[in-house]
């Protein structure tokens, strides 16, 4: 099993248990599976924390059908970031349309190919990890897009627990700034000098 997917959770909705199984048995080497054996159950461990990264969903449910669920699924705030995929035995390019009108990311037929479904699931949960990655990065720029309290004499920057800290490190924790030190020439000129003279000189004997 790939151990940065391993983690990963998938639930699968399926009336059949005998189906539950066989996806099951497919994909238990990519992820971590559960199941519901209807709407009402799917929609509660949805909700659930730890929520699934992926859905897996039958259309052809007693009750609640599987485009009923997804639609719900996409009306909440907290599941509608959840992607779903349709696994039906319905071909018909209406009812695939459809699929995608409620909110579906990709449909898959029954009888399914396994190496297909392996394929199709690792890419979304692929997607799904690199979207999180992506948004987590961008709430770090607009942390530091904002205005900064900055000390100003000693130019500390104050965190958001209230800690004071130099410029560099607040950087290097909120981003993957990485730092290397040197002197510009005005401090140089006000510190040090003697190495200033020298360059005057130095760059004089050049020209």
């Amino acid at each position: 099993m790939d151990q940065s997917f391993s983690a990963q959770k998938v639930l699968v909705v399926d009336d059949v248990p005998l189906n539950l199984r066989i996806i099951a048995d497919t994909l238990k080497d990519q992820c971590t599976i559960v199941a519901a054996l209807d709407g009402e159950k799917a929609l509660s461990l949805a909700g659930t924390d730890p929520m699934p990264d992926l859905i897996l969903l039958d259309v052809m449910m007693p009750g609640m059908d599987g485009y009923e669920v997804c639609q719900r699924l996409q009306q909440s705030e907290k599941t509608r970031g959840i992607p779903v995929i349709f696994l039906t035995a319905r071909t018909n390019p209406d009812d695939i349309v459809k699929g995608f009108e409620v909110g579906a990311v990709d449909y898959v037929t029954k009888p399914f190919n396994a190496s297909e479904l392996r394929a199709r699931v690792l890419t979304h949960l692929k997607l799904k990890m690199t979207i999180a990655r992506l948004e987590e990065s961008l709430s770090e720029i607009k942390r530091l897009s904002g205005l900064l309290p900055i000390c100003g004499h000693c130019k500390k920057i104050r965190s958001d627990d209230g800690y004071w800290q130099q410029v560099e490190a607040y950087i290097s924790e909120h981003s993957e700034v990485k730092f290397s030190h040197g002197i510009c020439p005005e401090c140089v000129e006000k510190y040090y000098p003697e190495i200033a003279k020298k360059w005057r000189v130095s760059e004089v004997n050049s020209e």
